[in-house]
């Protein structure tokens, strides 16, 4: 009785209906080009977010990852953000900048509570100065700036951030602006902000990013004679092989292929 019972639910199950893949987006031709950028207000070219391709694991690809996380698969992507509330300051200090810079903000991020604008670099200088000193904006503080690096960003893959505070209004706000790892200039803010000194050297120790017209871009984390730029994804993780009771082990990058 128990194995015709166990027949009977079997017949029962219908078959796996196999699903079709999704199908692959055709190439950009002269018949079908890529769509144009929509534009902002102020005829600023608006990015999409950019996604970083899947990954599997914690720390490795391709390798086993010994961590517990090895069928752990992410997707990362660019905050595409949420509207910006209508009639708050955001939206005024907004209009008030590109009054008093045009085309200063190529694109606006409201995300999980805070703001970003991303400003291209050529009015970097021109930004800072007018939130610096304009009596409606009055951001006279610098906290940090930081430097990030998306390989994946072509075209953008080195990216200043620049986190400001506004004693007199009490907001904050976050001014990002990139550039290309073939060209990584950036204006230094020294001369608005003198608290950017140090945080601009760390950058450009870290990172490579040169900041034009620095008082004195020097190294302050590594040495002079270093090479490289240790936090750049594409910087080995390198190490030396350590003998234990007989035994050697290798270095981190030659254990396993870390990202």
């Amino acid at each position: 009785m128990t194995e015709k019972k166990i027949a009977d639910a079997a017949a029962q199950v219908p078959p796996a209906v196999p699903q079709a893949p999704n199908p692959v987006p055709a190439a950009p031709s002269a018949e079908n080009p890529d769509p144009a950028l929509p534009e902002q207000a102020d005829g600023q070219p608006q990015r999409d977010a950019q996604p970083v391709p899947t990954r599997g694991g914690m720390w490795t690809d391709g390798v086993p990852d010994v961590s517990g996380y090895g069928r752990l698969t992410t997707e990362v992507a660019q905050p595409a953000g949420q509207p910006i509330p209508e009639g708050s300051w955001m939206v005024a200090a907004a209009e008030r900048l590109n009054t008093l810079v045009p085309g200063s903000i190529s694109k606006a991020v409201w995300d999980r509570g805070e703001l970003t604008w991303f400003v291209p670099r050529e009015r970097l200088i021109d930004v800072v100065k007018a939130l610096r000193d304009d009596a409606q904006l009055r951001f006279e503080f610098c906290a940090s700036v930081s430097g990030v690096h998306y390989p994946s960003d072509a075209g953008a893959e080195l990216h200043v951030v620049y986190h400001l505070q506004s004693f007199t209004h009490n907001r904050r706000l976050r001014i990002e602006t990139t550039c290309p790892d073939a060209d990584a200039h950036v204006p230094s803010v020294v001369a608005t902000y003198p608290a950017a000194d140090w945080h601009e050297r760390e950058a450009w120790d870290m990172f490579g990013i040169i900041f034009d017209g620095h008082p004195a871009l020097t190294r302050i984390l590594m040495p002079d004679d270093w090479v490289g730029h240790p936090q750049r994804k594409d910087y080995p993780l390198g190490g030396i092989p350590i003998e234990y009771k007989g035994a050697v082990v290798p270095p981190p990058d030659e254990r396993r292929n870390y990202r």
